[in-house]
């Protein structure tokens, strides 16, 4: 519930903060990053060194889904030469992201990070082959990553400078890189029918596709980053709005679940929406608004919460002639940590207790299956203690026990693989920075094997694929 769409900070490590760069670059214009004289996407050296110059080697050459892992190396270096590694993007607001590590090459003069593991004093350190993109960090406070625009791709700088100093060294290689969300082919299509302000995403070909809803959180607006990337495995993906944007309401104070109704309705109907039923996918706040879904609305065969709650929260729920009213808060539990950041996972009354009972979403009368994507060191809300009791109540209906995968040091921003942790981030509500929660090597981790649990559950529940197949579809 309390999570924001664009306004955040990033953890260096599980006990501080990351600081900007101490040899940060000059900001290259957005979103163009700074030309190099010679260079072809994915391999590059630097000004006026000759041919046998180090060179950037990577795969793919030039172009990549952002969900895809991405193979970095470097050539032509000497023997054992100590080198910085340095990763840069801007998104669209112009917000600048960067990352470095330290390297030494091999014997033979090569660099690959499948292989070397960073040394201390970077982002990070180890062997971490991907780490130069999970952990980008804003050169600002309280800037959080998200793509905005997904038909344009991120464009990612990658430099390698001479030695370990600070400031580095001379620049030796540098090499440019797309990080795109949409597979080609994949279809984009803008839905304003009735009141719904929606996406929807669909693979290449005549279909039908197996189809899911994706919700986000209080944040509001229309993020699409998400749906059009599980759309490249071959899902047909709505990325629906509930508030905050064009002509929803402006404020998160009850929500009307006829509106979400007409939602699953269009899904259903559309001819490239494979039936019978369709699957939810929702984050934070959007994870208990899919559980209202799928226990009063039809044609829900398999919902996804991502640390999620079981309880309404945070606005009045209606459907028909029943209320569901929001669980209860208590500001008085709010915690601070040693930098004084609020820690607000304490905040919410149990729902199993007194008049909040009320607000405990009737799961049990769903009849589609649940998975439970929970990060242990969430702390916008308890989400580990949400998934069991929900397990709970389903098993005491005799309902069948949903599926359950708990990720230690995960915090509560489970997004796609590679997009950097979110650890906390200016609170709409409380007006200050709250912390989320979450390692981020172990956040990392988290999400890249959520994403293939994700994929799978709907596989085996949408498609009638055993898990473990190919999630293309």
């Amino acid at each position: 519930m309390w999570e924001v769409a664009a306004r955040s900070l990033c953890w260096a490590s599980s006990r501080r903060w990351q600081r900007r760069l101490p040899w940060s670059s000059p900001a290259p214009a957005a979103p163009q990053l700074r030309s190099s004289p010679v260079r072809t996407p994915g391999t590059a050296s630097a000004r006026g060194l000759s041919s046998m110059a180090p060179t950037i080697r990577l795969s793919p050459a030039a172009r990549s889904l952002f969900d895809e892992p991405l193979a970095i190396a470097v050539q032509g270096l000497g023997p054992r030469q100590q080198v910085t590694l340095r990763t840069s993007l801007r998104d669209e607001k112009g917000e600048l992201f960067q990352a470095c590590a330290r390297y030494q090459a091999g014997d033979d003069g090569e660099l690959d990070l499948a292989r070397c593991p960073a040394l201390p004093g970077g982002s990070f350190s180890g062997l971490e082959p991907m780490g130069l993109l999970w952990a980008l960090q804003p050169q600002e406070p309280f800037r959080r990553l998200v793509k905005r625009d997904v038909q344009r791709p991120f464009v990612l700088q990658l430099e390698v400078f001479e030695g370990h100093g600070d400031p580095p060294g001379r620049l030796l290689a540098q090499a440019q890189h797309e990080r795109a969300f949409l597979r080609d082919g994949v279809r984009r299509v803008p839905v304003r029918e009735g009141r719904l302000r929606a996406t929807l995403f669909l693979p290449p070909g005549n279909g039908p596709f197996p189809g899911v809803i994706n919700l986000y959180g209080t944040g509001g607006g229309l993020p699409e980053y998400r749906a059009c990337l599980l759309a490249n495995y071959g899902f047909a993906v709505l990325a629906l709005a509930f508030y905050g944007y064009e002509d929803l309401p402006k404020e998160m104070k009850e929500f009307h679940l006829e509106y979400f109704e007409e939602a699953v309705n269009y899904m259903l109907q559309h001819t490239q929406v494979k039936g019978p039923g369709i699957g939810l996918l929702g984050i934070s706040k959007g994870g208990d608004l899919c559980i209202s879904m799928a226990s009063f609305l039809k044609g829900i065969t398999a919902t996804v919460l991502i640390n999620g709650s079981v309880a309404n929260v945070g606005a009045v729920l209606r459907y028909k002639d029943i209320t569901i009213p929001p669980l209860g808060v208590n500001a008085k539990r709010v915690k601070f940590t040693k930098s004084g950041i609020a820690d607000v996972v304490d905040v919410l009354n149990n729902p199993l207790e007194g008049p909040d009972r009320q607000s405990f979403i009737p799961l049990e009368k769903a009849e589609c299956r649940f998975l439970f994507i929970v990060g242990q060191d969430d702390h916008n809300w308890k989400s580990e203690f949400f998934a069991v009791e929900g397990s709970k109540r389903l098993q005491a209906h005799g309902k069948e026990k949903p599926e359950m995968v708990c990720y230690p040091g995960a915090g509560h921003y489970i997004e796609p693989p590679f997009f950097p942790m979110c650890a906390a981030s200016m609170h709409l509500l409380v007006g200050r920075p709250v912390v989320w929660g979450g390692e981020p090597k172990a956040h990392c981790e988290a999400q890249i094997d959520a994403w293939q649990q994700i994929q799978a559950f709907f596989c085996k529940h949408l498609v009638g694929k055993p898990s473990g197949t190919s999630n293309k579809l």
